[in-house]
């Protein structure tokens, strides 16, 4: 049976890459891409849910959108320097409404733009819970990390052909709307798309999912494409070893070779994070790392940026502010939740729920290497491998440490 399912598989992807590589789609050259990654500033920031939101649904729908909350929260991030925002969405929101969750993206877009923050965007997500459902949803778990996130599609979706038309209705028709929107920094097609999660919901998934997103993942791209976008297309490579084109798996080879620009995952600390820039450096393509910062795994902060800085990638961590997400609570809370208290160091998010943040000292080391940026303007990282003494001064200590706190 998984023989058929690999056939099944491959069978569309041959179709998807055929559409993919036609005249009416193309993916964008090294050229294009770098010419248009010389236009950029340095571009860091954060993933963004509101703190008053468990997962993307709470975040999008009408009874819960709340853009006075995303416009303070804005306000934090343009305190520090930050000029980017990486924003998931999700099928379901268009299916419910889609005339209303454009209009909610365009109000979200006109409080970035006050902010001066620019959104790439998320389309689909198999991360966390597969059963996505509208409408009020639960209430946090006590002590767990991100016990309420949905995947997107659900696994429901997912294993039915007959889904397809409305997925693609989905990417075609947000996409399409802000194809040329000038406050869309680009199109994170789908994240961690062979994500199993094995330590959450492994029970809930489809046995079958790998090969499910192997017929997918290249259509997404087609899908995106012929919408118009004018904006660069990814997907981050998350896992594996990528130092080499033979050691990549299916799925990375197809998220290589289909991303404008290239974006990756990376929660480890400095020297590791250095060798992944360095695989991808092959790809002659923009680098994008779109999560990263795990304090007691060594991906801090202090010793990313300065790294990236240098490298000349892009820096957007995972977590702004402290919420219903609970991802300040380390991955290991779902085997043992920290029900009662707070976890000895956060393992995401900059900021308290009031806004304070949760370290002075690291907040104070963001906006310092960010300066540039205070004034309105926009921070410029320089040619690779530059990088401002007192802030390597300042960064040093934090290399190899676990964390740094207060």
């Amino acid at each position: 049976m998984r023989h058929k399912f690999h056939f099944l598989a491959a069978f569309f992807l041959s179709l998807s890459l055929g559409g993919v590589c036609s005249p009416q789609t193309p993916r964008w050259t090294e050229a294009q891409a770098n010419a248009w990654y010389a236009k950029q500033p340095w571009l860091v920031g954060s993933n963004y849910t509101p703190a008053t939101t468990i997962n993307e649904l709470e975040m999008w729908q009408a009874e819960t959108f709340d853009p006075q909350r995303i416009d303070l929260e804005f306000g934090w991030a343009e305190s520090l320097g930050f000029n980017t925002m990486r924003v998931f969405l999700h099928d379901l929101l268009w299916q419910q409404d889609a005339a209303g969750f454009q209009k909610r993206i365009d109000t979200f877009l006109g409080i970035a733009e006050k902010h001066h923050i620019k959104i790439l965007f998320v389309l689909f997500d198999s991360c966390w819970d597969p059963r996505p459902q509208l409408g009020k949803q639960h209430a946090p778990r006590p002590g767990v990390h991100n016990s309420g996130w949905v995947q997107s599609p659900g696994a429901a979706a997912l294993r039915d052909p007959a889904q397809l038309p409305r997925l693609e209705a989905y990417v075609k028709g947000v996409v399409g709307a802000f194809a040329k929107d000038q406050r869309v920094l680009g199109w994170d097609v789908w994240n961690e798309p062979n994500n199993k999660n094995s330590g959450s919901y492994a029970d809930g998934e489809p046995p079958n999912k790998i090969d499910l997103v192997l017929a997918l993942l290249p259509r997404v791209f087609a899908w995106a494409r012929k919408a118009g976008a004018t904006q660069p297309l990814t997907s981050g490579v998350w896992e594996g070893d990528w130092s080499s084109p033979d050691k990549l798996g299916p799925t990375e080879k197809i998220q290589l070779q289909l991303s404008d620009v290239i974006s990756f995952h990376n929660y480890a600390p400095a020297e590791d994070f250095e060798k992944h820039v360095h695989w991808l450096r092959q790809y002659h393509r923009p680098l994008l790392c779109t999560e990263y910062m795990a304090r007691p795994t060594g991906s801090t902060f202090e010793a990313i940026l300065p790294l990236a800085k240098k490298e000349h990638v892009a820096a957007i961590n995972w977590g702004l502010v402290a919420g219903k997400t609970q991802t300040y609570y380390p991955w290991d809370s779902w085997r043992h939740p920290y029900v009662g208290r707070e976890p000895a160091v956060w393992f995401h998010e900059v900021f308290r729920t009031d806004g304070q943040p949760y370290s002075q000292k690291e907040v104070d080391f963001i906006r310092a290497i960010l300066k540039p940026s205070a004034a309105g303007k926009r921070s410029d990282p320089g040619a690779p491998g530059t990088l401002l003494p007192e802030i390597a001064e300042f960064a040093r200590p934090f290399r190899t440490s676990a964390f740094a706190v207060n």
